[in-house]
């Protein structure tokens, strides 16, 4: 099996089960206890969190511990928007976002009557600066825009974005699930005030994240308990799975050289197969402003579930949602305003650290025999 899904989720590098382990064992302690059991969870916590912080250009103490992105965009989005004394808060997304941005924002409208201005994308699933300038008014408390998209890999211009909000008093959050350990991210150079950290995105277990806070940020906690995590998540630390994520962050610092074999590879794949299926491949987003490691494209002709269906030894995935039977195409790419036929042919291609030549020329194989067959 060729696993080209990398942005759906990551092996556990075995480095980071190693680190795990000792915290699902003999290391079993509440980091909390000031008994000596306390003390060695209690270490790797706080080891963790400067891993974390590294990675981002951020300090310790600015480092939320989550049980996941979805969780740290939560907490993000309606954290700022619970704590602020505005009337009829304002906050400002885009439509492409990650479901957990949407649906948080949409419960703000519905519960909290706030007010949610949906941005636009082109059709590179780019979002312009001069939308936001338009959209922002004096009652914006928060802007929310990703770095980079799950489908399509697009990169946001976040800080110009990120500037435009400040400009305008408002805070800036940034959900980098897809960027943390393909590309560089330094959340100072940025000028983001909350970032989401996924672990599984990045060779780590399923189950943690994190949430950057930028010194000052007002949030209302989503949890309410005994304190932990700077009083914006109670409950006992997950000690085992945090530091799964700290050993994964380190790697990644260590592995951003390889993303330069990585796009070579995936260009190699784009490359070879519209050569194989002349005419017939569609690159879906930027060609050049998108990550290193992703590629989605159409093939005319084809459903991409049905390619996939047909290719049984590749692990890859479309944007598509299947209801009885009855496939929905990718909200996304039906943003970006492509037809309903193009957006149902979508595949999206993921490499990672393990991808190897061999892999991409069996992929090409497979995925052109499968085109070939038709998508009906």
């Amino acid at each position: 099996m060729i696993y080209l899904d990398h942005n759906a989720t990551t092996p556990i590098d075995p480095a980071v089960t190693a680190a795990v382990l000792p915290y699902l064992g003999e290391a079993f302690g509440n980091p909390s206890s000031e008994h000596r059991y306390g003390a060695a969870p209690q270490a790797a916590l706080d080891q963790a969190r400067r891993d974390v912080a590294a990675l981002i250009g951020a300090t310790d103490g600015q480092i939320v511990f989550t049980g996941s992105g979805s969780e740290a965009d939560n907490l993000a989005i309606r954290g700022v928007v619970l704590s602020t004394g505005t009337d009829r808060p304002h906050v400002i997304t885009q439509v492409t976002e990650h479901p957990a941005v949407l649906q948080a924002c949409r419960a703000l409208e519905r519960l909290h009557g706030v007010d949610v201005t949906y941005l636009p994308v082109d059709t590179h699933g780019l979002v312009d600066p001069g939308d936001l300038e338009a959209a922002i008014t004096p009652r914006t408390v928060l802007v929310s825009v990703m770095a980079a998209n799950n489908e399509t890999g697009a990169l946001q211009p976040i800080a110009d974005l990120a500037g435009i909000a400040h400009d305008h008093d408002a805070l800036f959050h940034c959900d980098a699930a897809q960027l943390l350990g393909r590309l560089p991210f330094d959340i100072d150079a940025l000028g983001i005030d909350l970032a989401t950290v996924v672990g599984h995105k990045m060779y780590a277990p399923k189950g943690v994240g994190a949430l950057y806070v930028r010194a000052g940020v007002p949030l209302e906690p989503l949890v309410y308990g005994g304190g932990q995590e700077h009083g914006l998540r109670a409950g006992t630390e997950n000690v085992a799975l945090a530091v799964g994520l700290g050993a994964a962050t380190r790697l990644a610092v260590e592995h951003l050289e390889d993303q330069n074999r990585i796009r070579k590879l995936r260009d190699t794949l784009h490359d070879n197969l519209t050569e194989a299926l002349p005419g017939r491949v569609l690159l879906n987003g930027p060609s050049e402003l998108r990550l290193p490691n992703t590629l989605n494209i159409s093939i005319e002709g084809t459903i991409g579930a049905q390619v996939l269906r047909n290719a049984p030894d590749l692990a890859a995935s479309t944007g598509s949602a299947c209801h009885s039977g009855d496939p929905d195409p990718s909200s996304v790419l039906s943003a970006m305003g492509f037809d309903r036929s193009r957006a149902l042919a979508a595949i999206r291609l993921s490499l990672g650290r393990s991808t190897t030549p061999d892999d991409i020329y069996t992929a090409v194989d497979q995925l052109t025999s499968a085109a070939r067959r038709g998508g009906d």
